[in-house]
């Protein structure tokens, strides 16, 4: 977590900085193996130097980008969840709390389907 320290005391916004505070322990503890970084300005984590997640705050919400086809997978589940995205990011307003089963599937999802990929993006 220690990578992230400069960019979560950047946050003013106490619920925002604790609740993506929450979320990146949650990765970390859960995806040990991951690697988390910063790139773009923003916390994300990588696999065998592809990408895998990412997270970014908004005035109205946290984002979620899990690139294109992890949005296209969970679609369904994600509105079900209560969300809305584009085809690049989830949003989770600050008023609604985190699936973490939703966020871990899309996770294993994400590593699972590019276990061979030699790319940081999909191509």
């Amino acid at each position: 977590m220690e990578i992230f320290t400069e960019y979560l005391t950047r946050i003013d916004n106490t619920q925002q900085r604790l609740r993506m505070e929450e979320v990146l322990r949650w990765v970390v503890k859960k995806f040990p193996h991951l690697k988390p970084r910063i790139a773009w300005n923003q916390p994300m984590f990588t696999d065998h130097g592809t990408f895998i997640i990412g997270f970014s705050i908004a005035k109205n919400h946290m984002a979620v980008a899990p690139e294109k086809a992890g949005i296209n997978h969970f679609s369904d589940e994600i509105i079900r969840a209560g969300y809305n995205h584009s085809n690049e990011l989830v949003r989770i307003s600050w008023d609604n709390s985190v699936d973490f089963s939703l966020l871990e599937k899309m996770i294993e999802f994400n590593i699972l389907d590019k276990a061979e990929c030699k790319t940081f993006w999909r191509k």
